[in-house]
């Protein structure tokens, strides 16, 4: 896992404003550049190049520079509402960070500060002829630019915001989540099968909140410096309060003081944060998956076809789950509990069991699903797959009026639970 910092560093340079004030500072330093090499162009150039002619391509590029910064950001702000209220608000940050919107974004607003600095400079009369030849074959790469990312903008305003594109945004980041997930199940520490020692001594989080990010090498430097063994809680993504510890120490033949300091060390591992993230965090992902399916099977949208749809790219998800790795240990001092299959399973199968418990395509798909996962593997999906089937059957049964629907599902429940009835449910 990364550092604190170099997470913290990352997160940054995610947030729109921070590429489009790069692209400002970038402008303006090439404005002035085209005044420091002056001198390296012959000054015959300044009969053959007016000031008057650039001028007015830089009038034109920032006048029409602002008015589509403003028309484009207009647009997102609607793709992003549109989001929100049609699919769910958990899965807008995935269209606050989208790299390409930022980068056209911030190349507009670019070109518009290049050329207020390039009007301005040139009204001051700070070049010569060869600053303005300079400055004009700058002013050409940023006019190839802005119509190179603005055929990238309209091509993506064709989806943008959309269902057939934000249902692969949310499966795309959670596939990442969850393949880094299984490239190192304990993300370097050791399996904590069984319970800390009565006399580890519990840390809590200074106040309540999701855990974003763990610095699982700030944690075992600080365990190996007093040796120290930690016993963590929580998983990315956990919800962290006063009554439950983020982690257990144990440490014997330590001083009181020195005891607190590690505590205190150990607390500042954990990033704890309002809202939940995708990175890192593939339970989050599946729960938006679920969140938007639970919106479209409301009786305002009526519309179990995306329902389905979101069934099957679930199944697509937890059948990553085979390509999981053997556990490395790179912090030996740190022990870490799994990520459960069933714990998965139900955030991402119970809901929608819920919501389309009445409508019997959604319950036929559901448990195909399910009973395609636990014949693929028995070991890993088994124990959660008959659970969740036999709960989805319940709800059926309560809401279905026809007999024959009911068969159906009965049929299709009966057959998992003679594929699954003698496994064990296993973790990662």
């Amino acid at each position: 896992m990364q550092s604190k910092w170099a997470w913290r560093l990352s997160h940054f340079f995610q947030q729109l404003w921070v590429r489009v004030t790069l692209y400002a500072i970038g402008a303006c330093v090439t404005a002035f550049a085209a005044f420091l090499l002056r001198t390296y162009v012959p000054e015959w150039i300044d009969q053959e190049l007016g000031a008057d002619a650039i001028e007015s391509v830089l009038t034109i590029l920032a006048s029409s520079m602002l008015a589509v910064s403003t028309f484009s950001l207009g647009i997102m702000a609607a793709a992003i509402a549109s989001a929100a209220s049609s699919a769910t608000p958990r899965a807008i940050q995935l269209l606050l960070e989208d790299k390409t919107s930022q980068k056209v974004i911030a190349t507009f607003l670019g070109a518009f500060v290049f050329s207020l600095v390039g009007i301005v400079t040139l009204k001051m009369g700070m070049y010569g002829g060869a600053g303005r030849l300079l400055l004009f074959f700058v002013t050409l790469v940023v006019i190839a630019l802005m119509f190179w990312n603005f055929i990238r903008w309209i091509d993506l305003l064709r989806v943008f915001g959309r269902f057939s594109d934000l249902l692969p945004r949310v499966e795309k980041a959670t596939a990442e989540a969850l393949e880094e997930r299984l490239e190192s199940p304990y993300l370097g520490c050791n399996p904590s099968i069984e319970p800390p020692p009565e006399n580890a001594t519990p840390i809590h989080a200074e106040r309540p909140g999701y855990v974003l990010h763990m610095d699982l090498s700030a944690a075992q430097e600080a365990a190996e410096e007093t040796g120290a063994t930690v016993w963590i809680e929580v998983n990315p993504g956990s919800f962290a309060h006063r009554t439950k510890p983020l982690c257990y120490v144990a440490c014997p033949n330590i001083e009181q003081e020195r005891l607190k300091e590690l505590t205190e060390t150990l607390r500042g591992v954990f990033s704890v944060g309002d809202n939940r993230t995708f990175e890192q965090d593939p339970r989050f992902g599946l729960i938006v998956l679920c969140e938007i399916a639970s919106r479209a099977l409301s009786p305002a949208i009526n519309d179990p076809g995306t329902a389905i749809d979101v069934l099957t790219r679930g199944a697509r998800l937890l059948a990553l789950w085979e390509t999981r790795s053997e556990a490395e240990v790179n912090f030996p001092n740190i022990y870490l509990p799994p990520l459960d299959v069933g714990d998965m399973f139900e955030d991402f199968f119970r809901p929608i069991a819920r919501d389309g418990a009445a409508m019997v395509e959604v319950q036929i798909w559901l448990q195909k699903i399910l009973l395609g996962l636990a014949r693929d593997d028995e070991t890993t999906f088994g124990k959660a797959a008959l659970r969740q089937s036999a709960d989805a059957l319940a709800r059926a049964e309560a809401k279905l009026t026809l007999e024959s629907e009911k068969q159906q599902i009965r049929a299709l429940a009966a057959q998992i639970d003679e594929a699954a009835r003698f496994v064990e449910a296993p973790t990662i």
